[in-house]
């Protein structure tokens, strides 16, 4: 009769985070606490929510940055 070898288990897979659901996490911040959460690239978005999204984040927080360069604004 074989016996497997007893596997080590490392305490350190304690620590791994287990994966969010994003989503769901965005949903319930704006059910609990109206906070929305939303790219405006989102393809559930058409063009004019989209660029409604786009002036409001710029009019909050300055200008995004477009493939890496800045777009002027903001902090960074």
């Amino acid at each position: 009769m074989k016996i497997p070898p007893a596997r080590y288990r490392s305490p350190l897979g304690r620590m791994q985070a287990t994966p969010m659901d994003v989503e769901a996490t965005k949903r319930q911040g704006w059910r609990e606490q109206h906070i929305l959460v939303i790219s405006d690239e989102d393809e559930r978005l058409d063009f004019l929510e989209r660029q409604l999204i786009r002036s409001i984040g710029e009019r909050l927080y300055g200008q995004g940055h477009v493939h890496g360069h800045s777009k002027g604004g903001g902090h960074g």
